[in-house]
């Protein structure tokens, strides 16, 4: 604001830079969900071509719950995939924040975000509404399609750098599928034995069908330096 003295016509930069670049930066996103949202259905149809497994219960599944969200079911897995309607920006120490490409325009750094959360399908089932979801990844995405894909195994290392290339259809596929490799490998853990030793009478009415569930290992989101 240093260079432009008066306030209205610095609120008009603004409005002309960074806000028209997060409402393009929005539209980008809605598009890619959209895109993310078709490949998963097809993912879970040609799943669905495949042999049934031995058994009958092991179901595969696509829901599409409204515009900002929908979900894969596979097996014990629920897969929730969540578009968040906020545009952020990284803390200055972030990674990607020392790219030259970041640095080169200040609209580049705004991203749209799509969040997957991984939660056991029994939790939905039986409403045991206290049952944790884990993040698994979040996609983000910039005004000029650039994204980056932040979680832990692959997820995390194919598109862990801002891409120079935009995001396609055959990206959305593979995360779609890294995201369902990466839910089936992530264990279910028993809580400690002393952690459930002593339940309470309203447990026992109320919530019997979480007395000693067991808990994703779940991910934890890591920044490189």
């Amino acid at each position: 604001m240093n260079n432009i003295q008066d306030p209205l016509e610095y609120i008009h930069h603004l409005l002309e830079s960074k806000s028209s670049a997060k409402q393009i930066t929005y539209k980008n996103l809605i598009a890619a969900f959209t895109l993310l949202a078709k490949e998963s259905k097809r993912i879970v149809d040609e799943l669905k071509k495949k042999p049934d497994p031995v058994d009958e219960d092991v179901t595969v599944d696509f829901e599409q719950i409204n515009e900002h969200e929908f979900q894969v079911k596979l097996a014990g897995d629920l897969l929730v995939f969540v578009l968040h309607t906020n545009v952020v920006t990284f803390e200055e120490q972030h990674a990607v924040m020392k790219s030259a490409y970041i640095r080169e325009k200040e609209v580049n750094r705004y991203f749209g975000q799509i969040m997957i959360y991984n939660f056991m399908s029994d939790s939905v089932k039986f409403n045991r509404v206290n049952d944790p979801g884990y993040l698994l990844a979040r996609i983000l995405i910039n005004h000029e399609k650039h994204f980056l894909v932040e979680g832990d195994g692959p997820l995390g290392q194919v598109f862990n750098n801002l891409t120079e290339k935009t995001i396609s259809e055959e990206d959305l596929n593979l995360i779609v599928k890294l995201s369902l490799t990466a839910a089936i490998e992530n264990d279910l853990m028993a809580p400690p034995f002393p952690q459930v030793r002593f339940i309470t009478l309203y447990q026992k009415m109320e919530k019997t069908q979480e007395l000693g569930a067991g808990q994703k290992i779940g991910f934890r989101m890591k920044y490189s330096s």
